[in-house]
């Protein structure tokens, strides 16, 4: 029991120093006793079969990753145009934690969050010469007026045309660090993997103004930083890589990628040293670390991050000043940080799951408890006040987990088909009433799904275990 608790706690632990101080929702309606999560009145459109589930063209084969193929097996994701998804809401539920993260990570450096329309004037990508330098990638429409406009793939422009209409900055109150959480769009001219690359996608970009380039590159370090440490969290072994600038520009770039079979960047990294880059930064024929001169390995992976030095490539554009500290005008020293939020979250089912059944960052889980009542009729139905007994105890005593344990009702289904679904769910903790509910005192079969282990407790050790539960 004691290791067991041991093991299934760290599960969370990881979440312990910040978790504290977020406000938790309810599904449906604030619960107290009576007031219970059922899961037959989710609206979670399953596909548990593969045969059946949906695709835009109809063919299981169009499935071409893990993440993807469970996403929609479990209707977590529905497609509803090339490219675009309707999220629903056990995804959304894992979204809106993972954002919670993220807030957490950037307000802990000095993040402000803000929020940019995602329709951007034309004339604002002409300045930066990356109306034409974007190509067929930049979603753009015209208004009724003729007007000109594009859906942001990202926000360099708007972020540093606003920061320039402040005229009265002073280096006193730099640097800034502005970040938001919204919706971008891309051309994508072939989309595919599910969310991991798509038309529209979710995307927390941060822009920082510094008064030097030596503050800026101390901002770039602390941002990269924080990214390293929202991984850690999440218990997703990305790799920081030295990487090309692109049309975004720049002078200093890095990826964070996470390794995996299916991604679609290839990285070298060197097993001597700390080197590591994107095979598009090095010479076609290097195969020795430039900086030891040992061999590189190289590997694929899927990029979740990116980060930037800009310099002052933007603020030169649109006069974004600050009084130095001599009293003179100078222009704001820049930095932007993307981090592709679906993307990590299709990314880390695809790392952590197994081909069966979805396996989340314990961070993310859309609900950490489930419990499987006995089927209708049975010799152990008995056992179903228990249950809810169970349920009321839970979200009563252990308050972090209100709203975050969900009734299998589904009482006409056998428990071992209850659990399987919940096994494809990957809900980090399963507990069922089963005969041994029935012992006095009463036993519970609980499934730590995410180390594989079963164990029976009573009702005292299922609310031990579930007391080391964190949630963000």
């Amino acid at each position: 029991m004691e290791g067991l608790l041991t093991r299934c706690g760290a599960l969370a632990a990881c979440s312990r120093q910040l978790s504290g101080s977020i406000p938790r929702g309810f599904h449906h309606c604030a619960l107290g006793r009576g007031k219970r999560l059922v899961l037959s009145r989710m609206f979670q459109p399953q596909n548990l079969r593969e045969d059946q589930v949906p695709s835009l063209e109809g063919r299981s084969g169009d499935l071409t990753c893990k993440s993807q193929r469970l996403m929609l097996q479990v209707g977590l994701i529905h497609p509803a145009s090339p490219g675009c998804y309707h999220l629903l809401p056990y995804a959304v539920r894992a979204m809106e934690k993972l954002v919670r993260v993220i807030d957490q990570e950037m307000q802990a450096i000095g993040g402000q969050k803000v929020n940019m329309p995602s329709l951007s004037p034309a004339e604002l990508w002409r300045a930066t010469n990356r109306w034409d330098l974007m190509g067929k990638e930049l979603l753009r429409l015209r208004d009724r007026h003729g007007k000109e406009y594009c859906l942001g793939p990202t926000h360099e422009e708007a972020i540093t045309a606003l920061v320039a209409s402040q005229k009265t900055l002073s280096y006193k109150q730099l640097p800034f660090l502005l970040y938001q959480v919204t919706r971008k769009f891309r051309d994508e001219p072939r989309p595919r993997f599910g969310l991991l690359r798509s038309r529209e996608f979710y995307m927390k970009d941060m822009y920082t103004f510094d008064s030097s380039p030596e503050a800026a590159r101390q901002t770039y370090s602390l941002v990269c930083d924080a990214y390293g440490s929202l991984f850690a969290r999440l218990g997703l072994p990305c790799v920081k890589i030295q990487a090309a600038v692109g049309s975004i520009g720049g002078t200093m770039s890095h990826e964070f990628q996470l390794p995996v079979d299916v991604g679609e960047d290839r990285f070298a990294v060197c097993p001597s040293c700390s080197f590591s880059a994107n095979v598009e930064t090095l010479d076609f024929s290097q195969t020795n670390c430039p900086s030891c001169r040992g061999p590189l390995t190289e590997t694929r992976g899927i990029e979740v991050g990116h980060t930037f030095y800009l310099g002052t490539k933007y603020s030169s554009v649109f006069n974004a000043q600050f009084t130095n500290v001599h009293g003179k005008p100078s222009l704001a020293e820049m930095g932007c940080y993307g981090l592709g939020v679906t993307r990590i979250l299709a990314a880390a089912i695809e790392v952590l799951s197994t081909e069966d059944g979805l396996r989340w960052p314990n961070l993310l889980a859309p609900y950490q408890v489930c419990l499987i009542p006995p089927k209708k009729g049975s010799k152990e139905a008995a056992a179903a006040e228990l249950t809810g007994q169970l349920y009321d105890d839970i979200t009563e005593a252990v308050l972090p987990l209100r709203g975050e344990v969900l009734l299998d009702d589904r009482t006409h289904l056998t428990i071992g088909n209850r659990l399987k679904d919940a096994s494809k769910f990957g809900y980090p903790f399963v507990i069922i009433a089963g005969k041994r509910a029935l012992e006095d005192p009463a036993h519970f079969e609980v499934w730590c799904q995410n180390t594989g282990e079963v164990v029976f407790l009573t009702k005292e050790g299922v609310m031990e275990l579930l007391s080391q539960v964190q949630v963000v």
